[in-house]
């Protein structure tokens, strides 16, 4: 049986407490620690669960706790600072999202995991969501034709953050969606963004990403609407799907749509354009909740040693984007080049040294020429690289 791993959390604000809550139903792991600088945050969580040990000291915590593996959800200024700490003292490391602040500091961290043999993993959500993984499954069998273009729309009133504007709060989860959906980096951006509330702290911006092939992606963020809306539209040559992360059933609706030009003409009478209008299919997903198959997901690459799906090289592909953001807001909208900002990619952050793009081998040839039998948590990393690559 797999020793199990003892996890500490850092971090009870808003989001920590659904890592607690995760991490604590996991068989194989043990939820050993949390830890805030806030008391009565600390105390509350610890009522809900008393058999958490709490920690205020984070020094104690990597120290003196005995922890193999730390999740860090604390503001995104102090995702760089306390991550390394943590790698430093030997632990595997979660960050949520965003990774770090800059692309030179989770490049440092890429450094450190990488040198100590440590999991270094990021909170890219969605992309452990049987919605997701449903659409990239479509996209994959051909059944939407060539991607056009995706919108995404992100909105809600608040949270408001003090440290990072709307786009690098919001962004993240569609751009890790639309990378994951395309495997392509985008080869240049446009933002534009505007302050309401806070000076400085953009609440509304819209993010324009251009690939090769023409292809192009959209992502509008807001702070201040008074909808709920998760929104994705992605249009195919053969088919479109509209993804609606909010909607309780029907998250997925794929429809037989598109327009088609005429193969050839002879006169501009001759030229019609041919609008198809069939019929939409809403596909079946299990329930399963994405942040327990992410958590479940660090836990089995600490296990196996594979390089986890998001990972750091994962992570800094996404800051550079949003830092391209932040360098287009401040230039009024100018378009800014990403041909030359690609990770250097051997890139999974543990030491490994592999290509993430290819799940590591488990199994090995016996004396008898059969294969032996992944173990459970390796078995299930090769499940999950499988479905969602």
């Amino acid at each position: 049986m797999a020793k199990q791993i003892n996890v500490g959390v850092v971090g009870c604000g808003y989001w920590g407490p659904n890592l607690v809550r995760n991490f604590r139903s996991l068989s194989d792991c043990r939820l050993k620690m949390m830890c805030d600088i806030n008391k009565e945050r600390l105390a509350h969580v610890r009522s809900l669960y008393p058999d958490v040990e709490g920690e205020t000291d984070y020094r104690h915590m990597l120290n003196g706790a005995g922890l193999d593996a730390v999740v860090v959800a604390t503001a995104v200024s102090l995702h760089y600072p306390m991550a390394k700490a943590s790698l430093l003292a030997g632990k595997h490391t979660l960050i949520e999202k965003p990774m770090a602040c800059s692309s030179e500091q989770c490049e440092e961290l890429i450094d450190i995991a990488r040198k100590k043999g440590l999991i270094l993993m990021v909170g890219h959500t969605f992309l452990y969501s049987p919605a997701v993984r449903k659409i990239k499954e479509i996209i994959d069998t051909g059944e939407a034709g060539e991607i056009r273009y995706i919108c995404a729309r992100r909105l809600n009133l608040g949270l408001f953050q003090r440290d990072i504007n709307v786009a690098w709060d919001l962004a993240p989860h569609d751009i890790a969606i639309i990378l994951h959906i395309l495997q392509e980096q985008p080869v240049s951006l446009n933002c534009r963004g505007t302050a309401h509330i806070t000076p400085g702290v953009e609440d509304v911006t819209t993010i324009c990403l251009y690939f090769g092939n023409e292809r192009s992606a959209i992502i509008h963020n807001s702070w201040i609407d008074p909808r709920k809306i998760r929104e994705m539209t992605i249009v195919g040559s053969k088919r479109m799907i509209v993804y609606d992360d909010v909607a309780q059933q029907e998250k997925i609706k794929v429809f037989d749509t598109r327009v088609e030009r005429p193969p050839h003409y002879d006169t501009f009478a001759e030229f019609h354009y041919a609008y198809h209008y069939g019929d939409m299919y809403v596909p079946y997903i299990k329930q399963e909740e994405p942040l327990k198959a992410e958590c479940q997901h660090f836990i089995d690459c600490i296990h196996s040693g594979a390089a986890p799906l998001t990972n750091g090289d994962r992570g800094l592909e996404l800051v550079r984007i949003l830092e391209a953001a932040s360098q287009s807001i401040k230039n009024s909208g100018a378009p800014v080049d990403l041909s030359h900002r690609k990770v250097n990619g051997n890139g999974n952050g543990n030491g490994n040294g592999r290509n993430d793009s290819t799940p590591k081998k488990h199994g090995a040839a016996s004396p008898l020429g059969r294969t032996k039998r992944k173990p459970a948590s390796a078995r299930r990393v090769a499940n999950l690289h499988a479905s969602l690559m």
